[in-house]
């Protein structure tokens, strides 16, 4: 499966721990794919929500197509996410009794429709996001180190 990565949140892998990923396809107007094939999609505050067995996508910025005209989109407008039944069931479920969040991480492109890649996770703690930081940083050290021996 050939996919061309439009954009992804990275805000959501430092303040989210994320357990399990899914891939949507997204509801579009014409105006908002030709802006996303642009790189012009911001999911930095986005999130989604469950509502009548419906996944909708909130917050999430598409600029207007510079080259549409006045019936270009509406920038933060609700989109609706497509998932299958058995998934909306299964990710309602683990919202309501485990207290997960619904997070979009990823946009791209896979054989000229766009999809979202949203993950179930749970807010970091102070204490997480200090943790993940000193691993990371040690993780760097370890590498410069390594490729200073050789």
């Amino acid at each position: 499966m050939e996919k061309q990565i439009v954009t992804t949140n990275k805000k959501a892998f430092h303040d989210y721990n994320i357990f399990e990923k899914y891939v949507a396809g997204v509801v579009l107007t014409g105006t908002e794919i030709k802006s996303i094939r642009q790189n012009a999609i911001n999911l930095k505050d986005s999130f989604c929500r469950i509502d009548e067995n419906e996944v909708y996508m909130y917050n999430c910025h598409i600029s207007p197509y510079d080259k549409g005209n006045r019936n270009n989109h509406e920038e933060k407008r609700v989109r609706k996410l497509l998932l299958t039944k058995k998934e909306i069931l299964k990710i309602s479920n683990r919202i309501k009794k485990d207290g997960y969040t619904l997070i979009p991480l990823e946009v791209f492109i896979s054989k000229g429709f766009a999809k979202i890649e949203i993950g179930l996770a749970k807010g970091k703690k102070l204490y997480d996001k200090r943790d993940d930081i000193i691993k990371k940083d040690l993780r760097r050290e370890i590498d410069r180190a390594s490729k200073n021996k050789f």
